[in-house]
């Protein structure tokens, strides 16, 4: 069985088809540059493009970057903020004729690496951490998921989310060597273990395929590892989100 599954990003919106018994991407992946600026109608007509580039008749799930509540945008996140009290999942339906399921894009992340990746078969509590444009979270006990957390959005200091400090596009902005911007993780990963206390945290987003090289930055109490999936972790996890709505 196939699902689209696509991932929205700050930079990129990145789709294929992926066997849902499997996890493995059926089709090559194709990205598509996030409109700037990212408003609703922009996003709309780039989901389009991309599933018509799969001629793709069927159901789509796909992971977005912004808080979410049953489908609803509860902010515009990093991409606008006309975004906020959005339906996403009505707006693509109606722009490409699909039925199309929305998960935050972290919580997809994490699906894949809990059913497929790093985190499978583990029990306890597993934190997804994804780093990217900003920072998302998936938090998962005992392989299932409890959506919705925000964990970027912590506070590190005078009012400044942890999202502004530590996620890679900070990295980027204040042009920080890896050791630097491994020392800011560090300080971000041991506040999160007080908050969560896990048993396992998975670093994901586009940062994962480099985490070996600020690993050794950051000391705390917990096993920390790259996802498996690295970036495709959020297209796949997008169509095993989605897979719940097949009747």
């Amino acid at each position: 069985m196939e699902i689209l599954g696509i991932d929205v990003g700050g930079t990129g919106i990145k789709g294929a088809l992926v066997d849902i018994t499997t996890g493995k991407l059926t089709t090559e992946k194709h990205r598509i540059a996030t409109p700037n600026p990212a408003t609703p109608l922009d996003v709309a007509n780039t989901i389009k493009q991309l599933v018509n580039l799969f001629n793709w008749k069927g159901l789509v799930g796909c992971g977005f970057p912004t808080p979410l509540q049953h489908g609803k945008c509860l902010t515009g996140g990093n991409l606008h903020k006309d975004w906020k009290g959005v339906k996403v999942d009505q707006l693509f339906s109606n722009t490409t004729g699909n039925d199309f399921f929305i998960v935050n894009d972290a919580d997809a992340a994490g699906l894949a690496e809990i059913n497929f990746g790093a985190g499978k078969n583990k029990k306890g509590v597993v934190l997804m951490i994804t780093l990217g444009t900003g920072i998302g979270s998936g938090l998962f006990l005992d392989g299932k998921l409890l959506p919705n957390t925000e964990f970027g959005h912590v506070l590190y200091k005078n009012g400044e989310i942890f999202e502004k400090y530590a996620s890679d596009s900070a990295r980027k902005r204040d042009n920080l060597s890896r050791k630097e911007w491994g020392k800011r993780l560090h300080k971000y990963f041991k506040h999160i273990n007080l908050l969560v206390s896990p048993d396992l945290i998975i670093v994901g987003g586009g940062a994962s395929k480099k985490f070996y090289k600020i690993e050794s930055e950051i000391d705390i109490n917990v096993d920390i590892v790259a996802a498996e999936a690295e970036n495709e972790a959020g297209i796949i996890g997008a169509a095993m989100a989605a897979k719940d709505q097949i009747k």
